[in-house]
Parts: C-alpha cells; sequence; structure tokens
C-alpha cells in the first residue's frame, strides 16, 4: 500500500529530470518550446542580442539525449538527426557541437560564450543557469 501511495522521482520531479542550461551571460531565464526546437534544430543561430547560439548535444545513442528530445523539444531523437543531416547534407547549415559525456557538456556551456546544452537537475551548478522552457 505504500508504494502505491509515494510518488517516484522520475521524469520533471527529481534531481534525474533534464534541464535546459546556458551560459551565465545569456540575459533571458525563459524560452518558448518553439524557439527551443528552432535552436536545437539549428535554425535559431543568433540570441535576441545579436550573439552567436552555441548549441551542445551528447551523442544520439545518450539516454540523457533521448529524454531531453521527448521531454522538452516533445520530438524523437532521430527527428532531430534528420534535420542536423539535412542542414548539412544541403550545405545549409550545421550540426551542433558534440560532446561525450555530461561533465564535459557542463564545462562547455560554462566556459563558451553563448553555449546551450542540458543536464540533468543534479549536475547543474553555480557556474550556468538553467533555461524555463513555457
Amino acid at each position: 500500500m505504500l508504494l502505491v501511495v509515494t510518488p517516484a522521482t522520475s521524469g520533471t520531479l527529481g534531481n534525474d529530470s533534464v534541464e535546459v542550461v546556458v551560459h551565465p551571460s545569456i540575459a533571458i531565464r525563459n524560452i518558448s518550446r518553439n524557439s527551443l526546437r528552432a535552436i536545437f534544430g539549428m535554425r535559431l543561430r543568433a540570441w535576441q542580442d545579436g550573439s552567436p547560439i552555441r548549441v551542445f548535444v551528447l551523442p544520439d545513442e545518450a539516454p540523457l539525449h533521448h529524454l531531453f528530445a521527448k521531454e522538452k523539444l516533445n520530438i524523437f531523437p532521430y527527428q532531430l538527426r534528420s534535420a542536423w543531416d539535412r542542414l548539412i547534407f544541403s550545405g545549409t547549415g550545421q550540426a551542433p557541437f558534440l560532446v561525450n559525456s555530461e561533465e564535459e557538456m557542463r564545462v562547455r556551456v560554462a566556459t563558451t560564450s553563448g553555449a546551450i546544452g542540458y543536464l540533468k537537475r543534479v549536475n547543474i551548478d553555480d557556474g550556468i543557469q538553467i533555461l524555463h522552457v513555457e
């Protein structure tokens, strides 16, 4: 009976939830889901102040990448890959910067001006800020 009453801390409730993170110099604190999709789809290339957006992602097969695509973008990871491949092969754009671990994601977002990425809530520190998705 206790197991039925106790809520699970998964998804967006616990420390394992995925959050969009940005470099501390980014002035915005909230973003629409559509704008976030445009950024990670590599269609929106500059912040409101005109500075370039630097997008960082984990490998396609990373569990956190899947969670981010589904929870924050409401799309499947293969849809992101398809959009990136179209840009690359058509010569009209580039893929996001690939990082190999969550630690590398945290460091790159914290040290790269204009950076955006995603992390588990438990891995977020004062060197980066959370961007809330509306």
